[in-house]
C-alpha cells in the first residue's frame, strides 16, 4: 500500500510542477519504504518512464508539448542517465545520500530566493 501512495504522490507532483519523480519517490522510497539508495534510484528511474508517458499523453491532448525541444532534451538526457547509473555503481551509498540531498537543498533555497 505504501508504493502505491508513493506512486501516487510522485505522480501527481510529477504532473502539477513538472518534477522529476525521482524528486518526490526517491525520497519516500528511502524513508517510508527504508529502501537503499540503488534500488530506489533504479526503481524510480523506471517509474518515471511510466509516469512520463501518461503525464505527456495528458498534455499532448492539451497542445502544450513540444516535441522538438523535448528532444533536444530527451537525448541527451538518455546519454546523462547512462553515465549516471555507470557512475552511480561505483559510488559508496552514503555519498549518494549526502549528494541528494545536497541537490534537494540547492534547488529547495533557489526556489525560495527566487
Amino acid at each position: 500500500m505504501r508504493l502505491v501512495l508513493i506512486g501516487l504522490a510522485a505522480g501527481f507532483f510529477s504532473a502539477l510542477f513538472g518534477v522529476g519523480g525521482g524528486i518526490i519517490i526517491v525520497p519516500l522510497l528511502l524513508i517510508v519504504a527504508r529502501w537503499r539508495i540503488r534500488s530506489a534510484a533504479a526503481t524510480s528511474l523506471a517509474a518515471i518512464g511510466i509516469t512520463a508517458i501518461a503525464g505527456v499523453t495528458a498534455y499532448f491532448f492539451h497542445h502544450d508539448v513540444q516535441l522538438d525541444y523535448a528532444a533536444m532534451l530527451g537525448i541527451p538526457a538518455a546519454a546523462g542517465a547512462v553515465g549516471g547509473a555507470s557512475l552511480q555503481q561505483r559510488v559508496h551509498a552514503r555519498v549518494l545520500s549526502y549528494a541528494f540531498a545536497c541537490v534537494l537543498v540547492a534547488i529547495a533555497a533557489d526556489l525560495l530566493i527566487k
